[in-house]
């Protein structure tokens, strides 16, 4: 049985469909851009074509064009870092100005639409990047993504992106954790659409023969595995598919 095998029969996850319906329900795409997904975009970007990152862009796109049809909510984050100031463990990636941290080409229509807000932001959490300084000299501050939800009363959030494991898990957790705090009153459903999350692969032998340490290694399979499940555990919900209008 492979390490992955084993994984899911150890620590299964209930995969099904979620029905949208008529309840008020926004979309979230986390870091889709050119450093993280198109081929040769930077430190952090695929080397050559990559198909589970191409699946989710597709995927991606049509739901997102759903969304607009529907006039429903699209949020998305950009990773964006300042020049000089990397993201520790990682290498300088997504700087300002050099297009790694733009919308990849194939959603870039995103960036032109009224109804999708964009949060450009410099660490892996979203919801931490969203929060923004009211007043500095005090320490006040609001959080864009909150405001965004309650600003449309929003009943459900489907988050996709990349990495599965990273920045999407990262943020469902604490979206689910300042849900649960009573900070967003209408929403209810935190979903997360796995055929259009994805994350990158560097196995164990590719990281050594890239010089790397160990810990470096990365399997996409299994990592993409974990991340669902650590999100589902804490109260996500993993969906295959999304019933209603928005796909089918």
């Amino acid at each position: 049985m492979s390490l992955e095998a084993a994984m899911r029969t150890a620590m299964p996850v209930s995969i099904g469909t979620y029905d949208v319906a008529d309840r008020p329900a926004g979309l979230i795409v986390v870091d889709e851009v050119a450093g993280f997904c198109t081929p040769g975009a930077g430190a952090m970007a695929p080397v050559g074509p990559d198909a589970p990152i191409g699946r989710m862009i597709e995927r991606t796109d049509a739901l997102a064009r759903r969304f607009v049809e529907e006039r429903r909510p699209i949020l998305a984050f950009l990773d964006t870092h300042e020049p000089g100031r990397p993201e520790p463990p990682y290498p300088p990636h997504c700087e300002r100005g050099t297009g790694e941290e733009l919308l990849v080409d194939p959603l870039a229509w995103l960036a032109e639409n009224p109804d999708v807000t964009l949060i450009a932001k410099d660490c892996i959490n979203g919801f931490v990047g969203a929060m923004e300084p009211t007043f500095k000299a005090h320490g006040a501050s609001r959080n864009k993504c909150v405001d965004w939800v309650n600003g449309h009363r929003l009943e459900a959030v489907v988050t996709v992106g990349i990495c599965t494991d990273i920045c999407v898990m990262d943020f469902v957790l604490t979206m689910l954790s300042a849900r649960n705090h009573g900070l967003m009153p209408t929403l209810r459903d935190v979903v997360v659409l796995e055929p259009a999350c994805a994350t990158y692969d560097l196995p164990l032998e590719t990281a050594r023969a890239r010089g790397l340490p160990d810990t470096a290694a990365h399997p996409r399979a299994e990592t993409h595995h974990m991340g669902l499940y650590f999100m589902a555990s804490r109260g996500a919900i993993v969906a295959a598919s999304l019933a209603h209008s928005l796909e089918g």
